[in-house]
C-alpha cells in the first residue's frame, strides 16, 4: 500500500523531466518503473505463493532436511551486553514478521487518520462483518475439535491474508468495483486486529513480569517520543527494536511490537504546510537573484546554501509514518512474506498416511471453518445489519461482490500458519493444518475469481 496519490507521482516525474539532465532522466524513468512493479500487490502475492510452491517442491526431496537442518540451527547474536541465539525459523516468523506487522500497523494507522476507519459510521458494515467472519470459522473448528486436545487451534482459520487476498482481487480488474475493494481492505484489516488480539491474549507463554515491565517502559517512551513531537523514525524504531527485544522474552508474541511501535510514528508534517508555500516563493526568488549561469556551481556559495536549506525543510514535509511505509514496503512483500512462505510452507508428504490428514479433525476444522465459516459470517453479518437499516452497502457494490469478498476472505495463509505454529506443538498436529490452510486457499482463491467473473459477466449483460 502506498500513500502518495498518483497525481503527485506523475507531478514530480514531469517536474524531473524539466529540470535534471537527460542522462538523469533516463535513471529516474527506469526508476519509477522498478517502483511501479515492486508496488504491484499482484506480483506481491505471486512472489509468495511461487516461495510456497518452491518450499513444497524442497520438502518432498532430499534437499528437505539439509533445509530444515540450517533453518532449526541455532545462531548466536550478540549485540552489545546482550546475547543469545535464534534459529532462522524463529527468526523469520518473530523477527521479520514483526515487520510484517510494522507494515500492517501503518496500513491500520493511515486507515484511522484518512481512510476508511475515520469514520465510524461508514467503517462500522466491514469491520463487524469481519467479526462475523471471525466468529463462524472459530464455532465451525470447535465444532471438530470438541473435547480434544486439538481445541487449541481454534483460532487457526479465522486469519484472512490481506496481501494474498488483494493480490488476487487484483487479478480481476475492474470486474471488482473499487469500493468492493475498499470494503475487502477495511474488512481484512479489522481481521487483523481481531488475530493480533488473539495471538496477544491466547497464544503466549508464561508471562516474565521485569520483561513484561521493561515492555511497558518501552511504550512508554514511544509515547513520550510522540508527545514531544519527535519526527525523526529512526528513534522510534531504535525503542522499537528494544521493545521487541522485552516483549521476545516476556511470553507476550513478540510480532505485536511491530504494530505498537506503528501507532506511536507520528503522521503528520513536523513543517508548518500553512507556510509552506509562500516561503518557497521567497526562497524561488532567492536563487533566482544569486544563480550565476556563466559561473561553475561549485562556486556560487549563496545558490547552493539556499537550496541546500530549502532541501532539508522539504525532507520534513513527509510524515515519519510515510517515510517508513515507503522504506519496508518492497523489503516487506518482496523479501520477508516469500521468505514466510518458504520456512512455513515446508509440508512433507514423503511416509505421510494421506487418510490420516483427510481424517484429521484439525484438518476438517481448518478448512471447512475457514472455506465455509468466512463467507458464511462474512455475508451474514453484512446481511443482517443492512437489513436492519443499521448500515447500507457501499455505492457501486452488490451483493454478488459481497458473497464475492466472503470466499476471498478464506485466503488466509501468513496470519493461519503463524498462529497454527503457536497453537501447536506436535509435527502431525503442524502438519494437517498447514495442509488445511494451502488447500483452502488454493480453492477460495479459484471459486471467489469464479464466482465474481460469473457475476460480472451476467451484470454486465443485463446492463446492455
Amino acid at each position: 500500500m502506498t500513500f502518495m496519490p498518483k497525481s503527485k507521482k506523475k507531478t514530480s516525474s514531469q517536474a524531473a523531466a524539466i529540470i535534471a539532465e537527460p542522462k538523469v532522466v533516463k535513471r529516474r524513468a527506469s526508476r519509477i518503473k522498478r517502483q511501479k512493479i515492486f508496488s504491484n500487490g499482484t506480483l506481491a502475492a505471486a512472489a509468495m505463493v511461487m516461495a510456497a510452491l518452491i518450499a513444497l517442491i524442497v520438502a518432498n526431496t532430499d534437499a528437505y532436511f539439509v533445509v530444515h537442518k540450517i533453518m532449526v540451527e541455532p545462531i548466536q547474536l550478540d549485540i552489545g551486553f546482550f546475547g543469545g541465539h535464534i534459529s532462522i525459523e524463529y527468526f523469520v516468523n518473530d523477527f521479520l514478521m514483526a515487520i510484517f506487522f510494522l507494515l500492517v500497523g501503518i496500513e491500520l494507522k493511515y486507515e484511522i487518520s484518512v481512510g476508511e476507519l475515520r469514520k465510524p459510521r461508514q467503517a462500522a458494515l466491514p469491520m463487524l462483518a469481519a467479526v462475523g467472519g471471525v466468529v463462524v470459522p472459530a464455532a465451525i473448528y470447535v465444532a471438530f475439535n470438541f473435547g480434544k486436545p486439538s481445541l487449541s487451534g481454534w483460532a487457526v482459520p479465522m486469519a484472512t491474508d490481506i496481501a494474498f487476498a488483494l493480490g488476487v482481487m487484483s487479478l480481476l480488474g475492474n470486474r471488482v468495483a473499487p469500493a468492493t475493494k475498499v470494503f475487502f481492505s477495511t474488512l481484512a484489516i479489522a481481521d487483523d486486529i481481531l488475530a493480533i488480539v488473539v495471538i496477544a491474549l491466547f497464544y503466549g507463554t508464561t508471562p516474565s513480569v521485569p520483561f513484561l515491565a521493561a515492555s511497558a517502559v518501552c511504550v512508554v517512551a514511544l509515547f513520550m517520543l510522540n508527545r514531544a513531537r519527535v519526527y525523526y523514525a529512526r528513534y522510534y524504531l531504535i525503542v522499537g527494536a528494544v521493545l521487541w527485544f522485552c516483549m521476545f522474552n516476556s511470553g507476550i508474541h513478540a510480532t505485536l511490537a511491530g504494530v505498537i511501535v506503528a501507532l506511536f510514528l507520528p503522521d503528520n508534517s513536523d513543517i508548518r504546510l500553512s507556510a509552506l508555500q509562500p516561503w518557497l516563493k521567497k526562497k524561488s526568488a532567492e536563487l533566482s537573484t544569486n544563480y550565476d549561469e556563466e559561473m561553475s556551481v561549485l562556486g556560487q556559495h549563496n545558490f547552493t546554501e539556499i537550496a541546500s536549506g530549502v532541501e532539508k525543510i522539504m525532507r520534513h514535509v513527509t510524515p515519519p509514518l510515510q517515510r517508513v511505509e515507503h522504506s519496508i514496503s518492497t523489503f516487506v512483500n518482496f523479501g520477508i512474506l516469500p521468505l514466510f512462505a518458504f520456512v512455513n510452507a515446508q509440508v512433507r508428504f514423503v511416509d505421510v498416511d494421506p487418510m490420516h490428514i483427510l481424517t484429521s479433525p484439525i484438518a476438517g476444522g481448518t478448512f471447512f471453518g475457514a472455506l465455509l465459516g468466512k463467507p458464511l459470517g462474512i455475508i451474514l453479518v453484512t446481511l443482517l445489519l443492512v437489513k436492519i437499516g443499521f448500515a447500507r452497502l457501499p455505492k457501486g457494490v452488490n451483493w454478488h461482490q459481497i458473497i464475492g469478498v466472503g470466499i476471498m476472505g478464506g485466503l488466509g495463509f501468513t496470519m493461519s500458519i503463524l498462529i497454527g505454529n503457536l497453537a501447536f506443538t506436535d509435527s502431525e498436529e503442524i502438519l494437517a493444518a498447514k495442509c488445511a490452510i494451502l488447500v483452502c486457499s488454493v480453492v477460495a482463491a479459484i471459486l471467489g475469481c469464479i464466482y465474481l467473473l460469473v457475476t460480472s459477466q451476467r451484470t454486465d449483460e443485463k446492463k446492455r
